[in-house]
């Protein structure tokens, strides 16, 4: 049986280190996971349109990075993201509409 000692003590700077950051990518999928739920279900199941699911994914977004004051790579990410979703809603009903 192992022996614990009360005056002994062990560095557990690295398994903090470890566990933050397993949370943090937790929190950075689960935000992602229900951002584009969100997008999707409003755009195509609900039949809202586009620009309806994009806001939601917008709100969700701004909400998860204040809520939990998420760091600038979180935002450069989201901002590049929304960048990408809103030309992608300007570009493809343009091209849909001179095919069609």
């Amino acid at each position: 049986m192992a022996q614990v000692s009360a005056e002994g003590g062990m560095e557990i700077q690295d398994q903090r280190e470890t566990f933050h950051g397993f949370l943090l990518s937790s929190l950075w999928i689960g935000s992602h996971i229900a951002q584009w739920v969100a997008l999707l279900t409003l755009s195509f199941a609900i039949g809202d349109g586009w620009w309806m699911g994009w806001l939601a994914f917008v709100i969700i977004g701004i909400g998860v990075g204040l809520g939990f004051r998420m760091s600038g790579a979180y935002w450069a990410a989201q901002i590049a993201q929304w960048g990408l979703l809103g030309l992608g809603g300007l570009i493809v009903p343009g091209v849909a509409h001179l095919v069609g």
